[in-house]
């Protein structure tokens, strides 16, 4: 590589040194600055993540950098966008929950900084070995997170649980790699997209690709590798899991969508059968797996696990309608969930001492009426009901499906969304029709700001749904 070939690497990759390097910045600041360094940390942390996202969207070009190990894109720039949202958004909500729970350290912000620079190398990721550095860096970030209550048994047995079970993705995953390497020469999607249009594919690519999907599925907590979603996210404090449920999905999906679109584009019918498998299996589990839960955060670990399924029938397709689907539904997504959590965030008794079962919300609509409108419409637009902005994200997706001629698949998508509405009402019955048991604190003021503006996000969808449209559909041109 020359020196201009050197630079104009670092230009593309500026808003992933800048993460980079303010998150060593940072980890210095708390380490010499003690314990109490947590609210400075954090506020710097937000500014590092708003000031990459600003870099990304007004100075970065497109190309590819690093010897094509890494690309800047549209798909990248709009996925690196939601992620860096989410982000930003998940830090803001722990401010008063890490002051009253004792969770107020700076290895906190430090480990998000970390963990989203590793999903903007997953996204940007153009190879099979930049992939998975790329997704290690997010994972070792994630695993600490989810026990970084050290007091807390349940954060200890939630985190050990997610370290597992992702030490043993990750191996599927290798091993997948290391068989579409033997089998096709190359590590590069381009070339591997090449090496598969002028060979054909073989028996053994097969079971690679197999496994790649397998170890990704993981990351996505898409079935049958959705096993540690439920106890991590019920285990993990619920600022941790509220991150989790955003912008590490949306980062994820989008490495799925670049690696069978860019990569393995010529077997599709091969990764289709695949990929319309777990969508089916991740839509029917989340949508009865969720019916008898009474944990509110166990409940949203299996809608997240059916939200990832109904993403993946627009994935199944293999269009740009499909991928134009799969990214308004990640937006649509993350905003409904975090939103979510905000409100489970603020379900905090004024004796102290925060509750998670859904009966506890009871007569919430009277004691907090702004929470339980929030709520009440997170949970219409997570269950699909129109016109809220989750109605929008399914009908895109259901019909880049019927579009590709998979009927069965949408048929199923739709039985599966009259399910999962029912656990969703549930929900808003507890909060409007039961007597109340007990009053909540005081919202602190950033949980309403998240609630309330995800609140208008999926109500007011239907007047701003053209330009996200459009928006979308610029980002899906880029494979087609």
């Amino acid at each position: 590589m020359t020196a201009d070939t050197i630079l104009a690497s670092l230009h593309l990759s500026t808003p992933e040194i800048i993460l980079a390097v303010g998150g060593l910045v940072l980890l210095m600041i708390g380490v010499f600055s003690g314990e109490r360094s947590g609210t400075i940390v954090t506020g710097l942390a937000v500014a590092l993540l708003i000031i990459s996202g600003l870099w990304l969207v007004l100075a970065t070009g497109e190309g590819e950098a690093y010897g094509g190990a890494f690309v800047s894109d549209a798909f990248g720039k709009f996925m690196k966008v939601l992620a860096l949202i989410g982000s930003v958004t998940a830090m803001v909500m722990t401010v008063g929950h890490d002051r009253s729970e004792q969770l107020d350290r700076f290895e906190f912000p430090v480990l998000i900084v970390l963990s989203t620079l590793g999903m903007l190398l997953m996204i940007s990721a153009n190879s099979l070995l930049s992939l998975y550095l790329a997704l290690e860096l997010q994972s070792l970030a994630l695993y600490v997170l989810a026990a970084i209550n050290r007091d807390s048994l349940r954060s200890t047995e939630a985190g050990l649980k997610y370290f597992v079970l992702g030490a043993l993705s990750s191996g599927l995953l290798l091993y997948g790699m290391s068989l579409v390497y033997g089998f096709t020469g190359h590590i590069g999607f381009a070339e591997i997209a090449a090496a598969l249009t002028s060979e054909g594919r073989s028996l053994g690519l097969v079971f690679g690709l197999v496994f790649i999907l397998a170890g990704i599925a993981f990351k996505i907590s898409a079935v049958p590798f959705h096993m540690w979603t439920p106890d991590v996210y019920e285990g993990a404090p619920t600022p941790v899991t509220a991150y989790f449920s955003g912008a590490p999905k949306v980062a994820a999906m989008a490495m799925l969508v670049r690696i069978v679109i860019d990569a393995f584009q010529p077997v599709v019918a091969d990764w289709q059968q695949v990929v319309v498998f777990i969508a089916i299996a991740s839509m029917l589990l989340g949508a009865f797996g969720a019916i008898g839960q009474r944990n509110i955060k166990r409940m949203m670990a299996y809608s997240s696990i059916g939200h990832m399924g109904y993403a993946l029938v627009g994935l199944a397709s293999g269009s740009m309608a499909g991928v134009r689907g799969v990214v308004l539904y990640m937006l649509v997504y993350m905003v409904m969930t975090l939103g979510a959590f905000a409100c489970i965030l603020a379900m905090r008794r004024k004796e102290g001492g925060y509750v998670e079962n859904i009966d506890d919300l009871a007569g919430a609509s009277a004691t907090n009426p702004f929470m339980a409108t929030a709520m009440t419409a997170m949970m219409f637009s997570l269950a699909g009901i129109p016109p809220l902005g989750g109605f929008f994200a399914k009908y895109f997706v259901f019909m880049a499906a019927i579009e590709a001629q998979l009927y069965a698949l949408a048929i199923i998508g739709v039985l599966a969304s009259v399910v999962g509405a029912y656990y969703y009402l549930r929900v808003v019955k507890v909060m409007w029709f039961d007597n109340a048991t007990g009053e909540f604190a005081r919202t602190p003021g950033e949980l309403k700001l998240v609630f309330g503006l995800a609140g208008l996000f999926v109500v007011g969808y239907v007047l701003i749904g053209g330009p996200l449209g459009s928006a979308a559909e610029a980002a899906a041109r880029t494979f087609f």
